[in-house]
């Protein structure tokens, strides 16, 4: 298995939910962090914090996934900052879910955009770094409703989907320079997206769920950090969802 210990990675979206648990895990093995953040500074403030106590040194970077010049500034930052870029963990996400019928170009635009363009901008931002080294590591935050499909989620569904096909595609085209890529799917996790749900809502999915129980940002990270720290795993696509989507 891989010492995580001394290495780097950039995790976007790090400041809440997935993003901070990831953060907070790959801290715990020794590893240095730079983490990007849409608006929320109190949050990525407080992130640091807790970063820095866990005995590593972090960078919070204010990143739109959208933006193709912003990520490469974070990867030039980052390695500044640390001296070397280890791995990515393309984690940045947002939902739009709203029947298709009803659904603005703008709404499909922005899933599509920031979900499946963020993982391209920033991994087409560092791989030229790996490559160079002929090291590294790619984790692509996908969903299970890339896998089944969600009504009222065709774009949020696309744009998971097409990060599966992505980690494919990729994961082929790099494993020759000792760079893996892999994607996780995760199910309904507890985080600020199903926070708000009605609790007769929240219900109908507990009980959709074979082990009746939403999954923890925490269970997430774990599967990231064992991906990670895993040499001979390539191309895979990890579900992380309490069997609901078998």
């Amino acid at each position: 298995m891989i010492d995580l210990k001394g290495k780097t990675i950039i995790i976007t979206g790090g400041s809440r939910g997935i993003g901070r648990a990831c953060c907070l895990a790959f801290a715990k093995e020794g590893t240095n962090i730079a983490f990007t953040f849409n608006t929320n500074q109190e949050k990525a403030d407080e992130l640091e914090k807790e970063l820095v106590a866990l005995g590593v040194e972090c960078l919070g970077l204010q990143t739109d996934a959208r933006d193709y010049d912003q990520c490469r500034e974070t990867v030039r930052k980052t390695l500044e900052k640390f001296g070397r870029l280890d791995m990515v963990l393309n984690n940045a996400g947002i939902v739009r879910d709203k029947a298709l019928m009803m659904m603005s170009v703008e709404e499909w635009k922005d899933v599509i955009d920031t979900n499946l363009g963020g993982t391209f901008n920033m991994t087409r931002a560092a791989i030229t770094t790996f490559l160079k080294q002929k090291d590294g590591c790619v984790i692509n935050m996908s969903s299970v409703s890339g896998l089944s499909g969600m009504p009222r989620q065709t774009n949020y569904s696309a744009s998971k989907a097409g990060i599966i096909g992505f980690t494919k595609a990729l994961a082929k085209e790099v494993a020759g320079y000792n760079v893996r890529v892999n994607a996780v799917c995760p199910g309904f996790i507890e985080t600020d997206m199903v926070s708000g749900m009605q609790a007769k809502n929240r219900e109908k999915i507990e009980e959709a769920v074979p082990v009746k129980r939403l999954g923890s940002a925490e269970e997430v990270a774990k599967v990231c950090v064992f991906l990670a720290r895993s040499p001979y795993i390539i191309g895979e696509t990890i579900r992380i969802d309490g069997g609901l989507a078998v």
